[in-house]
């Protein structure tokens, strides 16, 4: 299930790109809460603060209290950050508000569990991630951290589709297209025999 992250910041009283900047030029990072039927709020981040929740896992579907001061607390999901091209830097961050009986979309990463118990992998093979996350859709206290897939099992050739995801309760999966593949166990890409004929093959060759 999804955390709950406090987060603090400040309002800003002006929107627009002149006000933007301005925040920036402070050091600061402009942002926006909005959503819930209530008017936007423009707020400005400590960098820090926000970048070490950017490098956390699961940005986009940890709910996040942003804690405004005498502007109160606001129960949001972060819904896009963006970069400096050429530093990477946080410099725009939007949050939307979320209620608890209200519905979201996320996209939740995809994780891969036991590959080190499934038969393909002791055979060589190679697991392939064909989609790293899923769109869902559930209530915000549901968002799951990730969707884990069981591996262990899987032997070279076998694959899992879409139909074949298990979901906790109350979320729900938006239908991907030809019940999509999502994991593959492919075979190795050099066997034992290749590389066993290299090898002899290489001490045929005179030395130049």
């Amino acid at each position: 299930m999804s955390d709950n992250t406090a987060i603090t910041a400040e309002l800003r009283e002006r929107a627009g790109k002149g006000a933007a900047r301005a925040t920036r030029r402070e050091g600061k990072v402009p942002g926006v809460i909005y959503g819930a039927k209530q008017d936007p709020i423009c707020i400005a981040l400590d960098p820090r603060i926000l970048w070490a929740e950017i490098s956390k896992a699961g940005f986009t579907t940890r709910l996040f209290e942003v804690d405004l001061g005498k502007g109160g607390k606001h129960r949001c999901l972060a819904r896009d950050v963006a970069f400096h091209p050429v530093t990477d830097q946080p410099i725009h961050v939007d949050f939307m508000r979320v209620s608890s009986d209200a519905a979201v979309h996320v996209r939740v990463p995809v994780h891969c569990i036991n590959q080190e118990r499934a038969p393909g992998i002791k055979r060589g093979g190679v697991i392939n991630l064909e989609h790293h996350d899923i769109e869902v859709v559930c209530s915000p206290d549901s968002i799951p951290k990730d969707i884990q897939i069981d591996v262990g099992a899987m032997d070279i050739g076998q694959a899992v589709h879409f139909s074949h995801l298990v979901l906790p309760p109350g979320v729900r999966a938006l239908h991907m297209a030809g019940d999509a593949t999502i994991v593959t166990m492919a075979p190795p890409t050099v066997t034992k025999a290749e590389t066993a004929a290299e090898g002899e093959a290489a001490a045929a060759t005179p030395a130049s």
